[in-house]
């Protein structure tokens, strides 16, 4: 009887170790198909690049650490641009500042993700450090720029979902405000930089990309004619009443001569006189990054409709 026994034990024990060897070798397939990849392929302006799927080391070179920042993206280095504006200070606490010729300082950082501008210098070097990826700024309009910025940063979902619910709030502040003011009251956008007055289009940040192409607020015609198609026009403090509105967005830097509010020329402008000027603080206003768009839009509707 024990002899019987024996093989008849030993067949189950071999039995039993297939299955198991079988079950163990679906779920190491199982977790090799879950396992995310490691790159993935971007389309750039310049061709198919090969980028990390979840980046964790970011250098922005100019223009998106705002759009970076909103995805969640850990950031190493910046551009000096990005490092002033005060309302990143605190995102980018021990964030090093850098540009396209500290090819040693970002070396030092290790990035696995480089974004420029078109105009970065220095691309071959910096490829060789990690994946370089540029944008032509105004190729494309500030909200699809931050949905490629998403497509880049494999976080696509997470960027058309903000980009629809902003135009939904900006669609509808828009609405209120020209009740308010008057579907014909016309704004415009002005700031005094390196002693030059300057009036902006539709597209260069300060909350124009809100207030007109949002917003749907009108513009002066003046301002249409010469500041509509290059984004800013440059004009003299004796014409800057013909540009201004019947309200002023003043992009204001506090580190450059604003002397010129004291003159007689500043002070009768209509939007001053009736007191219709919103002054605000340039180095946050730069940017047009959805950080930014959600702080611009909270302080046009709080200055507009006093909410």
């Amino acid at each position: 009887m024990k002899k019987i026994l024996i093989p008849f034990m030993l067949l189950f024990v071999l039995i039993l170790s297939a299955c198991n060897s079988e079950s163990t070798e679906k779920e190491n397939d199982s977790a090799s198909t879950d396992k995310k990849p490691e790159t993935i392929t971007y389309e750039s302006e310049n061709g198919p690049i090969e980028v990390p799927a979840h980046p964790k080391r970011v250098v922005v070179l100019q223009s998106f650490a705002g759009n970076v920042m909103a995805l969640d993206v850990n950031l190493v280095g910046v551009d000096s641009w990005s490092k002033m504006n005060p309302r990143f200070q605190k995102e980018l606490d021990g964030v090093e500042e850098v540009s396209d010729e500290s090819l040693e300082k970002i070396i030092e950082l290790d990035p696995d993700l480089i974004i420029g501008l078109s105009n970065t210098k220095n691309i071959d070097k910096l490829n060789e450090i990690a994946p370089t990826v540029t944008y032509t700024y105004g190729k494309v309009d500030y909200l699809t720029q931050h949905v490629e910025i998403g497509k880049l940063l494999n976080k696509e979902k997470e960027a058309q979902g903000w980009v629809d619910d902003f135009k939904q709030r900006a669609a509808k502040a828009g609405k209120d405000i020209k009740a308010k003011i008057g579907e014909d009251t016309t704004v415009s956008v002005i700031e005094n930089f390196d002693k030059q007055l300057y009036v902006f289009g539709d597209n260069w940040g300060r909350g124009t990309e809100i207030l007109y192409q949002e917003m749907k607020l009108k513009m002066p015609e003046k301002v249409k004619e010469m500041a509509l198609k290059d984004g800013y026009y440059a004009l003299s403090l004796e014409v800057l009443p013909e540009f201004a509105g019947d309200y002023m967005v003043f992009s204001k830097n506090k580190d450059t001569d604003n002397s010129f509010q004291e003159t007689d020329t500043y002070k009768n402008i209509p939007a001053v006189k009736n007191n219709q000027v919103m002054e605000v603080n340039a180095k946050e206003f730069y940017f047009n990054d959805p950080l930014t768009l959600d702080f611009q839009l909270d302080y046009f509707i709080k200055h507009f409709l006093g909410n």
